[in-house]
């Protein structure tokens, strides 16, 4: 009886075929120098602009937390006494006059919380009042009174009486145009520009006006104001420019 072969010769050829067959290998093209400098240049320019984003809101956030503190975690029944501008006014590009004729740019006050009030040259009874108070209003603050620096803006050409020179000594008196305070303040509907207090922050903001023709008793109200307003922006804030 013939024997006979198991395996069935195809499947043997295939076999032998396909180790005879070489490798198949797909070759992928390298990226050029300037594809792979482009590439990593994209990388950094991407990685550079997110660190500045990180870097400004970390500048940003104390600013915005002590303004969140006061405008909205406020316990309740306390009021405010003087009225918030709302959107604040920012600081106009005025070249002011200082009381001996020198320019000095308005941003120059910058860095510092300002208490401004604004009267002609001559002073009437309503300025004296409201230069004393605010002078008043700076001293009761104690140790953060260094933080706000007294503004009173001169608002014609007329030279400045020396029976106010007492009154004035650390001071700060600049005389701009009527005209060009228009552009940053505004007295409330009804009134003149001259019986407000304006408080502006150390960024140049313009924002808060307390009301016309204030007494000893809105004086002591526009006192906590202030107070609530050093205290928010203690983490941020120092005294100086």
């Amino acid at each position: 009886m013939s024997g006979f072969n198991s395996s069935p010769p195809t499947a043997a050829r295939a076999v032998s075929a396909a180790a005879d067959e070489p490798l198949g290998l797909t070759v992928h093209s390298m990226p050029s120098p300037r594809q792979a400098l482009d590439g990593a240049e994209g990388r950094r320019t991407v990685v550079g602009r997110w660190k500045m984003i990180l870097v400004l809101l970390s500048c940003a956030a104390p600013v915005i937390a002590s303004y969140f503190t006061y405008y909205v975690i406020r316990p309740e029944g306390r009021s405010v006494y003087g009225q918030l501008i709302d959107p604040q006014r920012t600081m106009p590009d005025i070249v002011a006059t200082s009381r001996e004729g020198r320019p000095v740019p308005l941003s120059s006050l910058k860095g510092q919380w300002l208490l401004v009030t604004v009267a002609d040259a001559a002073c009437d009874a309503l300025c004296e009042q409201q230069l004393y108070l605010q002078r008043q209003l700076r001293e009761s603050l104690g140790r953060e009174k260094d933080r706000l620096d007294r503004v009173w803006l001169v608002s014609d050409a007329s030279p400045v009486p020396a029976r106010l020179d007492n009154g004035l000594h650390g001071a700060t008196v600049l005389r701009v145009p009527a005209v060009q305070l228009a552009k940053w303040l505004a007295p409330e509907s009804g009134h003149a520009l001259a019986e407000h207090f304006y408080v502006v922050d150390p960024m140049g903001n313009w924002m808060m006006r307390f009301p016309a023709r204030m007494d000893n008793a809105g004086a002591g109200r526009a006192k906590r104001d202030l107070d609530r307003l050093l205290r928010a922006s203690s983490s941020w804030d120092e005294a100086g420019r």
